[in-house]
């Protein structure tokens, strides 16, 4: 499978922009900081919103920051806003189907918490894969249990030659072991949303990520 250029450049350091956990917050403000601190993608969540709710605030999101922007979970929206792609989950839109539909270059990642799911994953067309969770999260109370980064490493070989990220409670400290396990980089959303200053907390993930 080949994947759409620049793409393993844009999963390095991956700022999911989460609605639920930003609390009312300017999310295109802190996408924004996040960029100036190295983040190289953002992701927006938004998971009560409605559609256009949701296109709103990816278009600020976009507005504000020259980083690709995906949407989570809601093809749609991606679509319609011309977002850089959309992530999907295991309940969301088929991986395979959507590929049917998305022009050249629109990326689509797929969620994985067990080799059968990277693997079916995989075989339905997606570019990338987010693997998790790490570690105990409260961003997402279906994550289910840690896999640590062993677990990351034995659910990846499940789909070799797929990019993948860590995702679910990581942190600078656990980066650099995850690059070590064969991620090409990691998503997060407390490590930067809940910091006094989130461009410095995705300056710290950079360089514990390696540039």
């Amino acid at each position: 499978m080949t994947a759409p250029p620049l793409l393993g450049e844009a999963l390095r350091l991956i700022v999911i922009l989460d609605a639920g956990v930003g609390r009312g917050r300017d999310l295109a403000a802190i996408g924004a900081h996040a960029a100036d601190g190295g983040a190289t993608m953002l992701q927006v969540r938004a998971k009560e919103a409605t559609a256009r709710a949701l296109a709103d605030l990816v278009r600020r999101v976009t507005a504000a920051t020259r980083l690709p922007v995906v949407v989570n979970d809601r093809l749609d929206v991606a679509l319609a806003v011309g977002a850089a792609g959309c992530h999907l989950g295991q309940d969301d839109f088929p991986i395979d189907a959507a590929r049917a539909m998305v022009p050249a270059g629109f990326w689509l990642g797929g969620s994985a918490g067990t080799p059968g799911e990277a693997a079916r994953a995989a075989a339905a067309g997606a570019h990338y894969l987010g693997i998790g969770p790490i570690a105990e999260t409260a961003s997402k109370g279906d994550a289910g249990a840690a896999i640590g980064v062993d677990g990351f490493r034995r659910i990846h070989a499940a789909a070799p030659g797929v990019p993948a990220v860590a995702i679910g409670g990581v942190t600078a400290a656990l980066a650099p072991g995850l690059v070590a396990a064969g991620a090409a980089g990691v998503a997060v959303i407390r490590a930067v949303l809940d910091a006094a200053d989130p461009a410095l907390a995705a300056r710290d993930l950079r360089a514990a990520l390696g540039r």
